[in-house]
């Protein structure tokens, strides 16, 4: 069952790096989105039905996924298989936004307006003023960002529920980028109905957001980072997100910053274009790194059968 397991972390991983995202229409993770945007109004109460969408969607959408595992196992074993790979597939992110970064990056050195319209599929920060490098840094920052939001968590989650079965664990990724989504849509300051699900983010992400940091440290070849990244988090306002950004701003030794928000590392300067792929590709090696170690934690984590594991 270990195995099993470790085999549906890497087909699902190729098959990201294969075809990317699938298209809306298929993807659990849109449905999920109009679900979510039902939610997404006025409520005479904001912060109890805040906190029900909070609970109660994640959770729905976990055992939706982790049932349909498990359903379609007693018509035939393979076909749990394939809706595991499916479903660690659709709750993880690596290639698509990915290569969107390194569009926006070729885009800011020969057309700023083409690169700022780009990176509004990365970031959701204004980019009108935004210079060259700026936009660059914003997505370096939203590369390292979701390292941790669209891999390493659901990964993370998938593998520390597998004592419970592969539908345990597909549906625990699954849990986690509900969580990741709600916070995306509902989580803002004039959402007072978000406040709910941005704190459950906060929580879900911190033990990702700093293994992702030391994945960027490990990829890029600069441990050091790590200890660096600790003294510019100050500014930043998320109590996650900071780590993978500065971790990564110290390994490939660059200035990385949200006009009047936050600056990290800010002796360097900030990055060329050069630069910028070379902090992607840091990013991507991490992500790689962290695909080979939640399959070696897959083989290591043992998977009872009797207990919500596949027929």
């Amino acid at each position: 069952m270990s195995a099993l397991a470790a085999v549906v972390v890497v087909a699902a991983a190729g098959l990201d790096a294969a075809v990317g995202e699938p298209p809306d229409r298929l993807h659990p993770v849109a449905w999920f989105g109009r679900v979510v945007a039902l939610a997404d109004r006025e409520w005479e109460n904001p912060a109890l039905a805040g906190a029900a969408v909070a609970v109660a969607l994640p959770l729905a959408a976990a055992a939706l996924v982790a049932g349909v595992v498990l359903a379609v196992g007693y018509v035939h074993v393979a076909l749990s298989v394939v809706a595991a790979v499916f479903a660690l597939f659709t709750a993880t992110s690596r290639r698509m936004l990915l290569a969107l970064a390194r569009d926006v990056v070729a885009a800011s050195e020969t057309d700023l307006a083409v690169a700022r319209d780009a990176l509004r599929g990365l970031a959701g920060r204004d980019a009108s003023a935004l210079s060259p490098a700026q936009v660059r840094s914003a997505a370096v920052e939203s590369a390292a960002e979701n390292l941790a939001d669209g891999l390493v968590a659901p990964l993370l989650a998938f593998a520390l529920a597998l004592p419970f079965g592969v539908a345990a664990g597909a549906g625990a990724a699954a849990w986690v980028k509900a969580v990741n989504t709600l916070d995306s849509m509902l989580g803002y300051p004039g959402k007072p109905h978000g406040t709910a699900s941005a704190r459950l983010d906060d929580a879900v992400m911190w033990v990702p957001a700093r293994l992702s940091a030391g994945l960027l440290a490990f990829a890029g070849g600069r441990p050091g980072a790590l200890a660096a990244a600790r003294e510019w988090l100050a500014g930043v306002p998320s109590p996650n997100s900071g780590w993978p950004m500065g971790a990564l701003a110290g390994t490939v030794g660059v200035r990385l910053e949200k006009p009047g928000v936050y600056v990290l590392n800010p002796e360097e300067p900030l990055p060329s274009a050069a630069v910028a792929r070379r902090a992607l590709a840091v990013v991507d090696r991490a992500g790689w790194l962290a695909v080979a170690s939640a399959a070696a934690l897959a083989l290591a984590v043992p998977t009872p059968p009797e207990v919500l594991a596949l027929p």
